[in-house]
């Protein structure tokens, strides 16, 4: 997965950076010594992480459900993975997909560290086909994999989602594309799938659905239960 940072810089910030920092101050009683290497790891390689504020509200959306089985359409070194497994508790599954397996390795020894490594599942390979070869629902699916991709992932996801259950989509934002006259897309056709999938996910009727701006954006849409 590319980062959204690498062709240009931000074109739009959601939310102030100023309040951004606000928020990060208050984030304190959260640090650890794995999502600090982990994000100076981010840092140092321009690697795409949610960050401290999206992975926090990541782990609070999951514990509001009492999210037990969730899946990660692309999963990176295992951040989100972090928080989600948090979440999930001792008896909660988190199946991760990354296409690289380093990610793997990565994700493996940090989430090891953590004590968070049983409650993960960590596949290499495409993030939809090990979708497709893993049976029954999910309380949440999450998803944050190549965003030309996006359409498809959502349209999969969204059926495979318990009543009350959540999908949830980073990078809807994508710094300030979605709302831009003019902009620099970092692979043709990333910013138009986007807004595609966008308009799905709040056209569909079987779903609540809300974007925090936070960050780069988070889609959150909760699958209906009557």
């Amino acid at each position: 997965m590319q980062s959204p940072t690498m062709v240009n810089p931000t074109l739009l910030d959601p939310v102030n950076p100023a309040i951004e920092k606000y928020m990060r101050s208050l984030a304190g009683p959260t640090d650890h010594p794995v999502l600090t290497d982990m994000e100076a790891v981010a840092a140092k390689n321009n690697f795409p992480i949610v960050g401290r504020l999206v992975g926090m509200f990541l782990h609070t959306l999951a514990k509001t459900i009492n999210a037990g089985r969730i899946f990660e359409f692309g999963s990176g070194y295992g951040y989100s993975a972090y928080w989600f497994a948090k979440a999930a508790g001792p008896n909660g599954r988190v199946i991760c997909t990354d296409g690289d397996p380093l990610n793997k390795g990565k994700a493996e020894q940090y989430l090891k560290s953590a004590n968070l490594s049983e409650r993960v599942d960590f596949h290499v390979g495409m993030a939809q086909d090990i979708f497709l070869q893993t049976e029954g629902l999910f309380d949440i699916c999450y998803n944050d994999a190549d965003k030309g991709d996006y359409p498809q992932i959502w349209q999969m996801a969204k059926g495979r989602i318990r009543p009350g259950g959540l999908y949830i989509a980073d990078n809807v934002l994508w710094h300030g594309r979605v709302a831009a006259e003019h902009y620099v897309d970092i692979v043709p056709g990333w910013t138009e799938s986007i807004l595609e999938h966008n308009r799905l996910i709040f056209n569909d009727p079987e779903f609540d659905s809300f974007i925090n701006p936070t960050r780069d954006g988070v889609v959150v849409a909760r699958k209906k239960t009557e």
